[in-house]
């Protein structure tokens, strides 16, 4: 690796698209604990993109514009979202306070995670997990 990258990067970044950016942006702060990177205005004035964290890891996101359809356009989910906190039963919470769609009540897996599942307002599918306990492949 190069002497100007760290060895830590993050190499993959989800891109996911809503209709309403701005409100995602705050949604995602609100229920689930992003922190706000940054924002940037389309040509309308509409916030067009924006990028959020949790912990060291960021997701990005924009409006689909017409040729990218969303699981509120398409009416189906598209895809999932698998994100690990350090107390996911008080993460929960908080979700479920904010107004998450609550798709999966928190439980125990059998590899040894924690995990619920929320859907937020336009559709996309969110797991968050807290890893438990090692299992081993024999399990």
């Amino acid at each position: 690796m190069s002497a100007n990258k760290p060895e830590n990067v993050q190499r993959i970044t989800p891109y996911l698209y809503y209709e309403d950016v701005a409100g995602a942006l705050d949604w995602l702060s609100r229920a689930f604990g992003f922190r706000e990177q940054n924002r940037m205005s389309g040509a309308d004035g509409s916030i067009a993109h924006g990028a959020m964290a949790l912990g060291d890891a960021v997701i990005m996101m924009g409006h689909p514009g017409p040729d990218y359809e969303n699981p509120k356009r398409l009416g189906h989910v598209t895809q999932s979202l698998y994100v690990v906190v350090d107390d996911v039963d008080k993460h929960y919470e908080q979700a479920k306070d904010a107004g998450a769609k609550i798709i999966e009540e928190p439980k125990d897996q059998f590899y040894g995670d924690r995990r619920y599942g929320a859907e937020d307002p336009e559709g996309h599918h969110w797991y968050f997990a807290q890893h438990l306990r090692e299992v081993a492949p024999e399990e």
